[in-house]
Order: structure tokens, then C-alpha cells, then sequence
């Protein structure tokens, strides 16, 4: 396979979500997400196939983490905010109007409740969750341990849960 087949199989099944992945990161900042996705896939053609072929997934979201991070560098302190990321996922199931309603403001209310955990608690909850990536390839991308990547997972579903209870418990 080529470099140019690999980068365009890699457009087509990862481009949507290295762009959520990178606006969440970036603050919702969708232009310079997709600049920083533009940015991975440049980097990604400049790569032997052979050798990014059977890690694609880790190596595209590592490389587009870190040009993320270098982004905020440049601009300003690092701060992270998940709510525009899962607006992005389609859904092929659809509710009635007033069901549709009613989980979208509990959508927005998790989200919110998402973005009060700390910030190694929400990244990694998004990789797992949006990317579906596995603790492993987590690891990679963030450069933390896989036990480390399971205890913050842990932790911050466990975290979610209690105010998730706080919060729609008391309606």
C-alpha cells in the first residue's frame, strides 16, 4: 500500500473524529481542529506505511494530540472542554420530537458534568468512550501507563456516576 492509499483510507474512517477529538481538546475550536487534523494527516504521508500501518488508530490520535497540544502552547494555557465533541456523532436511531428533547438536555447536562472533571479524567474518558480506543492505545497516546489509564478511568466514570446522582437525583 501506498503512502497516498494509506493517507486516504485513513481521511475516509478517521477524519470526523480526529476533528472532535482535536476541537475538544482546542477548546471547541473547530478551525483550528481541522487544521491540526490537516496538519496530522500531512505528517501521516510522510511515514512509511509499513511501518504506521498496524498501529494507525494510537499513532493518528497520538500525533494529532500532540500538535494539539502545541497549538494551546503557542496561544495559551492548556484547558480542555468536551461539549462540542459528541454533538458531532451521529445517531441513526431517532425518538420522538419531545423524547429527542428530553435526552438532548440530558446530553448537555452529562457534558457539563464532564467538563467539571479534572483534566487527565475527561481526556482520557473521551478517548475511551468517543474514539473507542482501547487502555492501551490509550496509553500511548497520552504517554501514561495502562494501569494508570484504567485508575483514571475508573476514577472519573466513578466521579460522573456521583454527580450524575447529585444532579438528576434530587428532580
Amino acid at each position: 500500500m501506498s503512502s497516498r492509499q494509506l493517507v486516504e483510507e485513513a481521511q475516509r474512517e478517521f477524519q470526523g473524529p480526529l476533528t472532535g477529538y482535536a476541537a475538544g481538546l482546542l477548546n471547541g475550536d473547530w478551525e483550528r481542529a481541522r487544521d491540526v487534523v490537516q496538519d496530522t494527516f500531512v505528517k501521516l504521508h510522510q511515514q512509511d506505511p509499513a511501518t504506521v500501518r498496524s498501529r494507525l488508530r494510537s499513532w493518528l490520535y497520538t500525533v494529532c494530540r500532540n500538535r494539539s497540544i502545541d497549538v494551546l502552547r503557542k496561544e495559551k494555557p492548556m484547558k480542555t472542554t468536551s461539549g462540542e465533541i459528541f454533538e458531532t456523532m451521529v445517531d441513526d436511531w431517532r425518538p420522538d420530537p419531545a423524547a429527542a428533547a428530553e435526552r438532548a438536555e440530558q446530553h448537555a447536562a452529562v457534558l457539563r458534568l464532564v467538563d467539571r472533571l479534572p483534566e487527565n479524567q475527561r481526556e482520557v474518558i473521551r478517548l475511551k468512550f468517543q474514539a473507542d480506543l482501547s487502555y492501551r492505545e490509550i496509553s500511548e497516546i497520552t504517554t501514561l501507563s495502562v494501569g494508570n489509564v484504567g485508575f483514571l478511568l475508573h476514577t472519573g466514570l466513578k466521579r460522573l456516576r456521583d454527580m450524575m446522582g447529585k444532579e438528576f437525583g434530587s428532580q
